[in-house]
């Protein structure tokens, strides 16, 4: 990966509880120096998808004016993550048979075939997010991670493919413009999480991935450095902040800061006296609610979260083969005892995920909390962005040809004797710049 140091990219989490914003930039090292964040309440979402416009495209305003403010820089482009229900992921083959024995397979063989992925037919109202080749057959030889270079005829391709609905990416485009901002790329969080969270060293040894954020528990497996299988749940902490609203008969407020302050996800782990005492309502008595009751709520609806991570676990295929276990981020992962609870559920291996292995030092201290984990991710995959630097070399490409015509028209006007009519550096010139006019027209139009 080229490293540009000079380059800035802003991450941007519009989640169910927060839209996060964080602006970064990459130093000489390849690690990531937070320049500035922004965080605004989220209300118009649900279970990742955005169900009011206006309130999204305020709270991302929110979000990216106090990330400026902090950073010092202008935000005009963003990477933006995306999840949800709607969410799905397939596997599929494809083949490419070359004409040319003698040539290598090149970067275009590759594209092409991952062209050809996003030519499948799809359940109608679904799109194509991310086609991710999982490995490579070059005649008949399997189990090849990168073919461009090796001789073949035969080039046969396993993908991973995620979907998703044209209508949720539409309503996060929707908002992240009416917010005055371009998206660069539309991003599965759990991909962005774990680009963050997991070192190369346990995804080649096979691990999952399971980000517990507000409104979905996003799940990512990955196996001999390849990602194996994706899956969002719609259920995440919110559910279970109601749960307690519910069971204890208070606010949802009162709940949230219950479930942060003294909820635990084992209430074996509990004392069997402990009590806190909730103010009433307009001077109504006090509640007094047992933290026991409350381990018991949030263990119960916590081991429905989990049982579904597993099954999606097993349905992989791959639940031998982790030997890296499960790592558990996202907000929801630092409830008390849930890493016990994970392995209690599941009999895998356990551990909480920071996003700190890509970080430099901060004076933002919070960004190590996990919660910050798919913004960080973000940011990460922006600077992985292969478009971005050929589409800003084509720039740069086009800005140099105009500046060298910029020159000759100048020393041509400068010559005392009256330039020939007709000439071939005229022709040429006039040639290339009906070129540049014709693309700024076509861009334009498009």
């Amino acid at each position: 990966m080229r490293i540009d140091t000079n380059r800035i990219v802003t991450g941007l989490d519009i989640g169910t509880t927060k839209i996060c914003a964080i602006v970064g930039r990459m130093n000489e090292h390849g690690k990531i120096e937070v320049l500035g964040m922004g965080k605004a309440d989220s209300f118009g979402v649900m279970r990742g998808v955005v169900a009011n416009i206006d309130k999204t495209v305020e709270a991302i305003r929110q979000a990216v004016k106090e990330a400026e403010t902090k950073a010092g820089v202008e935000i005009r482009e963003v990477y933006v993550g995306i999840a949800g229900q709607h969410i799905r992921s397939l596997q599929h083959r494809d083949i490419l048979t070359r004409n040319d024995m003698e040539s290598e397979i090149s970067r275009d063989d590759v594209n092409r075939l991952i062209e050809n992925m996003h030519k499948l037919v799809l359940p109608p109202g679904d799109r194509i997010i991310h086609v991710l080749p999982q490995e490579f057959i070059v005649d008949h030889e399997p189990n090849i991670k990168d073919p461009v270079g090796m001789c073949g005829v035969r080039l046969e391709a396993n993908f991973h493919i995620i979907t998703g609905q044209i209508a949720a990416a539409k309503n996060i485009f929707k908002c992240v413009e009416k917010a005055g901002l371009k998206v660069l790329d539309l991003i599965l969080e759990p991909l962005a999480s774990s680009a963050s969270v997991l070192s190369m060293e346990e995804k080649e040894a096979g691990v999952a991935l399971v980000d517990i954020g507000g409104g979905t528990t996003d799940i990512a497996i990955f196996q001999d450095g390849i990602i194996r299988h994706t899956s969002v749940i719609p259920l995440g902490g919110n559910i279970i902040t109601d749960d307690i609203k519910e069971g204890c008969l208070i606010m949802g407020n009162q709940a949230e800061a219950l479930k942060v302050k003294f909820g635990s996800a084992l209430a074996t782990e509990t004392s069997d006296n402990e009590i806190v005492s909730i103010p009433g309502i307009r001077g109504r008595e006090p509640k007094e609610i047992k933290v026991e009751n409350l381990a018991r709520i949030i263990q119960a609806r916590m081991e429905e979260i989990l049982e579904h991570v597993y099954y999606e676990i097993k349905a992989s295929g791959f639940q031998k083969k982790l030997i890296g276990g499960i790592v558990v981020t996202g907000g929801g992962s630092k409830m008390k005892h849930l890493k016990q609870l994970v392995e209690y559920v599941t009999g895998m291996d356990t551990k909480i995920g920071f996003p700190v292995e890509h970080l430099t030092k901060s004076k933002f201290q919070e960004i190590s909390h996990p919660m910050y984990a798919t913004a960080i991710g973000l940011i990460l995959k922006g600077f992985e962005d292969e478009r971005y630097h050929e589409r800003a070399a084509e720039e740069l490409s086009a800005k140099k040809v105009e500046a060298e015509a910029q020159v000759e028209v100048e020393t041509e006007d400068s010559h005392e004797q009256p330039a020939r009519k007709g000439g071939w550096f005229n022709n040429i010139l006039t040639n290339t710049r009906r070129w540049f006019e014709e693309d700024e027209v076509n861009d334009f139009n498009n």
